[in-house]
Order: structure tokens, then sequence, then C-alpha cells
């Protein structure tokens, strides 16, 4: 730290925490109680907890954490109800993910072939995990569960909704009336009717209205809502940056004789896509986090395998222990795709 940044801190320490005498108590006090609750959460995570063994070992513990729990159901909890000696194929598809992430955090990677990537190896570990070819079992879809189904309905709902937003916000803003008010109509009324109730007319009230013989997978219909939500939401970001560009940009893209989709393309979606990159990635970051919602409709992603596991009989009271294993898990991959982005901003010069 220089020292102009080392004084710009200590200022900064001065006039906002002890300013005053009652700033100085408060500041204390509050130094206090954070000191004292960070130090019973180690004592109880990390000093007194059990770290192997079984359920009985943690019974007789010293009352700490038990992640032994973590340690015997991290398996499930992560892949669900897919067959056991089958699981090596959610784990390359996990595999896979966290591999394209990576390179995409790099620059010198981005090239046709690593979007081309993008879109052939998360369909190639769609299909591993779906199986019926090369001998491989064939795993029905109800039976993916865990992070690979939260994984997918995520990936498929960003990369799905984020086109079919700015299609709605360059609907909402055209001139035709028609055009305009039925994307009006649909943002508004997605917009007002919880996620919930979404998949709930999906997973219940759409089989209704299928002619008889017809089904369609309740994780599919889960997906096609959670994009439905997603776009709508999508489709406001976009329209904020749309409306954030000079009206001269468009009038300098008329005056040389850009057709509306070339003017579009080339002069107003890349300024505006590029302003609004943090209120994006809040809405994926949102839209990863509200998958979770999936468990109500009984499909197996991440959430309703963390509450499986902790109905069993020989684990029971390590309620708090499955919670904080799944919130980490969320939060590792919600702050990867925060962490993304600021590099993103970065190397655009946003």
């Amino acid at each position: 730290m220089t020292g102009v940044a080392r004084n710009r801190v200590l200022d900064w320490i001065k006039t906002n925490l002890f300013s005053s005498p009652f700033n100085i108590v408060l500041t204390f006090l509050l130094l206090f109680v954070a000191t004292k609750l960070l130090w019973n959460f180690l004592d109880w995570a990390v000093l007194r907890a059990v770290w192997g063994g079984d359920a009985e070992t943690c019974r007789h513990g010293a009352g700490g954490a038990c992640w032994a729990y973590v340690r015997d159901k991290a398996r499930y909890v992560l892949f669900g109800h897919y067959p056991y000696e089958q699981q090596w194929r959610p784990q390359l598809f996990v595999a896979i993910f966290f591999l394209l992430s990576l390179l995409t955090q790099f620059k010198r990677f981005w090239s046709k072939y690593l979007t081309a990537a993008w879109v052939v190896l998360p369909l190639g570990a769609a299909g591993l995990m779906w199986g019926g070819f090369f001998g491989l079992t064939h795993v029905e879809m109800e039976e993916w569960g865990g992070l690979p189904l939260t994984l997918a309905l995520a990936f498929l709902g960003i990369s799905a909704s984020y086109p079919i937003g700015i299609v709605l916000a360059l609907a909402r803003r055209s001139e035709m009336p028609v055009i305009r008010a039925l994307s009006v109509i649909y943002i508004e009324v997605i917009r007002g009717v919880p996620l919930i109730s979404m998949l709930f007319m999906a997973a219940v009230m759409f089989p209704l209205f299928l002619p008889e013989g017809i089904t369609i997978s309740k994780v599919v219909r889960a997906q096609v809502a959670i994009i439905m939500f997603a776009s709508a939401y999508m489709a406001e970001v976009v329209r904020g940056g749309l409306q954030s560009l000079a009206k001269g940009q468009y009038e300098a893209a008329d005056a040389i004789g850009l057709s509306y989709t070339k003017k579009m393309v080339f002069v107003v979606l890349p300024q505006a896509l590029k302003a609004v990159i943090a209120p994006t990635v809040n809405t994926f970051i949102g839209l990863f986090k509200d998958t979770s919602l999936v468990f109500i409709i009984s499909l197996s992603d991440l959430m309703f395998t963390t509450q499986a596991s902790l109905q069993d009989a020989d684990w029971l009271g390590f309620t708090v222990e499955g919670y904080i294993f799944a919130a980490f898990v969320y939060f590792v991959f919600c702050y990867f795709i925060s962490f993304s982005s600021s590099r993103l901003e970065k190397e655009l010069k946003v």
C-alpha cells in the first residue's frame, strides 16, 4: 500500500469511526460484538468440530460442528439419485463447466473456438449425463440431481434468457404499436408473477393441457418457466442500457445510412450491453440462486438433495452443517460469477 493510499485509509477511519466520543464508543462496542461472534463461530466450526467418524461420534463429541456429516453425505448432496456407479459422468459434467469457466477468465483464450466450446461441450456433457450410447446406461432426467441439475438449469436459463431479453427490450422500444404492446404485456405480466407460481403452473397445470399420450419431462417444463421468468427481467436490464445511450448515437447511425439491424448490431447494442454488465451479472446471480426453488416441485436440485440428506435417521440433528455446506457451494459459484464480471469490466474498460 502506497503512502497516499495509507493516508486515505487512515483519514477514512478517523472520519467515519473515531470522529466523536459517541462514534468511538460505538466502534469499540461493535468490534467487541463482532470479535465475540467470530470467536464463537470459530470455536464451534473448527476448534470443537468433529471431522471424521459417524453420527454417534459427533453426538459424543465436544459439541462443535459435525463435518463428518458433510463427508458422509457430500456425494449424495452433490449428485443426488444419479446411479452411484455412474457418478463419474456428472463429475465430468461439473469439471467441464469449471474448465470452460476458468479458460474464460483469460482474454488470450477469447476466440471463436472458446465460443464453440461453450456450445459443444455442455451439450456433449448433457448427452453424457443422458447416456444411451457407446455402452453408457441411459439415465432419465428425473434421476439427475444435485449440483449438475442446478448448473444445467442456471446455464440454460442464462444462455436463453439473455438473447430473448435483448429481443424483448428492442421490441419494447419498437415504433410498431402491436410489437411494442405485446412486449410490454409479456414483460409486465411475467414480472408480476412469482417464480414459484410459474414453476407450479409448469409442473401441475401445463400437463393438463397436453394431448393424451404426450408427456414432457418436468425438468424441461421447469427450465422453460425459468427462462420465461428471467428473460422478462433481462429485458428491463437491456432496456436500461439502450436508454443510457445518447440520442446522437442513434442519429449518427441513421446519418451514415445503416439499416435498423446493422445499427443495432454494430452501434447500439455493443455500447448498451457493455454499460449494463453489472446489473446483467446481478440478474445472472439471482437466476442461479432462484434455481433452488425447483425443489418445491420435487426436482432434486442442490437444495432438494441437501434437505433429503438431512432426513436420514442416522444424521438427524445436524441441520446447520448441511445448510452451511449448501450455502458454501452457492457462494462459490455466485462469487465466481461476480469475480468474472469484474474482470470483464476491467478488460472492456467499463
